[in-house]
């Protein structure tokens, strides 16, 4: 609980849908694509997600929440399992067995739960047996499960805080970072318009990460390359990691910040490249917002 949740809660587990996803056909995103995207559209439900989860977590460290701690991850775990069997997520067996692990726990407190809830009778306290006879002892294992709860709370918090800057809302971005669309293009000096029928066409470039470009084509198919761009040098070099042949060297020009111009080499045929930036700030999922007080459903 303490892992998944804390990567939902920054949030990390499911990021806000990057520059491919907002370009990417609905009807291509497999059904775990399309839950991830949607949670991750929803930061504030994400986060909101993860602190339940978080909160459950901490509640079973300690002997008097234990019971309440196990209800809240029950109820947690229970809609993480039917999302995981609904969307094809692959943790099904774990999120389950979770579940058993939560139903465990509360099976000695089953009697008292259904004269509370159920029966409506008093519910009597509970008689916790100490581990160990002497206080000395107790202490001694108090102590070292304190040790062991702030070693997983720290490790978590640092995992969380190195997964922010390596790949979530932290990281760095690319110097052309963003959706560029392509204009114009010539190969070995001919004109290469934009046609539909030529499935393999190159429609645009995304550079949303470092070290990396996914090419979209007129098909909509997209392949990601590894990006090797030193904009000092003015230089921009495509490999495949499953094609070690192709290769893609390119001189970068950009003449304004929405203009870029790719000149060089694509798999040995001489290209040239006229692109546009797109912007992604005018997608309705980015730029609807909230509002507290609508006449009509925005609903497209």
């Amino acid at each position: 609980m303490l892992v998944y949740g804390g990567l939902k809660a920054v949030p990390l587990q499911m990021p806000y849908p990057g520059l491919s996803r907002l370009v990417e056909r609905f009807g291509d995103l497999s059904p775990m694509g399309v839950l991830w995207a949607s949670v991750g559209a929803s930061p504030a439900w994400e986060t909101f997600a993860g602190c339940a989860e978080l909160l459950g977590g901490f509640l079973l460290m300690f002997p008097r929440t234990v019971t309440l701690g196990a209800l809240i991850c029950l109820a947690d775990l229970t809609q993480i399992f039917v999302l995981n069997m609904t969307y094809d997520v692959p943790v099904k067996q774990f999120s389950f067995h979770l579940i058993l692990i939560s139903l465990l726990i509360l099976t000695p407190e089953f009697k008292r739960l259904a004269d509370f809830f159920v029966l409506n009778r008093p519910a009597e306290a509970p008689q916790r047996t100490p581990l160990f006879a002497t206080s000395r002892a107790q202490k001694i294992s108090a102590a070292c499960i304190a040790i062991l709860w702030l070693w997983m709370i720290g490790n978590r918090v640092y995992g969380v805080w190195d997964g922010w800057r390596l790949y979530g809302g932290g990281a760095p971005k690319p110097p052309l970072y963003g959706i560029w669309n392509i204009e114009d293009s010539t190969v070995d000096g001919i004109a290469h318009p934009l046609l539909a029928t030529d499935a393999q066409q190159w429609r645009r470039i995304i550079f949303d990460f470092p070290n990396y470009a996914l090419v979209q084509r007129m098909d909509e198919s997209r392949t990601g390359y590894g990006a090797e761009l030193d904009m000092a040098a003015r230089t921009l070099a495509l490999t495949d990691r499953k094609e070690k042949n192709w290769k893609a060297e390119f001189i970068v020009t950009q003449p304004q910040p929405d203009r870029l111009t790719l000149a060089g080499t694509v798999s040995g045929q001489k290209t040239t490249m006229q692109l546009r930036l797109m912007d992604s700030s005018k997608f309705p999922l980015k730029s609807r917002g909230f509002h507290w007080i609508q006449d009509y459903p925005f609903n497209r």
